[in-house]
């Protein structure tokens, strides 16, 4: 049996989209690692997809800002639909298959592309329920 790699975890990263099949992060260690690769987005019947990519948007710039992180225990699935895109490899010598692996947030074109992650969260009907709320004025 293949050896299951260490696995960072982000603590109060929101688990997946209320409501949907849609998860964004797991639970343990794979020892068969979803390599990172950009992933076509195509449109599709189903409006929860669209919402989940921006509720991850939303919790990846609520949880971690322009700031690298580890990819630790993210969804590969989730991580995919943005690689290339709006997550870039924040390291030289970028491992795809690792839970290691630094990632940064391309603002700009994630901004572009998913205004409505970067709005304020008002209250705990956010997309990505579990996010920080802003701060009231």
């Amino acid at each position: 049996m293949a050896k299951t790699p260490e696995l960072p975890k982000h603590r109060g990263f929101p688990l997946g989209l209320l409501g949907t099949q849609w998860q964004f992060t797991i639970r343990r260690a794979n020892s068969k690692v979803t390599p990172l690769t950009a992933w076509p987005r195509q449109r599709s019947m189903d409006p929860s997809i669209a919402l989940a990519d921006i509720g991850f948007v939303q919790a990846l710039w609520q949880h971690f800002g322009a700031e690298p992180f580890e990819r630790g225990n993210l969804d590969g699935e989730r991580l995919c639909r943005l690689f290339g895109r709006e997550l870039l490899p924040a390291e030289r010598g970028f491992d795809p298959q690792s839970y290691q692996a630094k990632l940064k947030l391309n603002v700009p074109l994630a901004r572009k592309n998913f205004p409505d992650a970067f709005g304020e969260v008002k209250n705990a009907q956010s997309v990505a329920r579990g996010v920080k709320r802003a701060e009231p004025e």
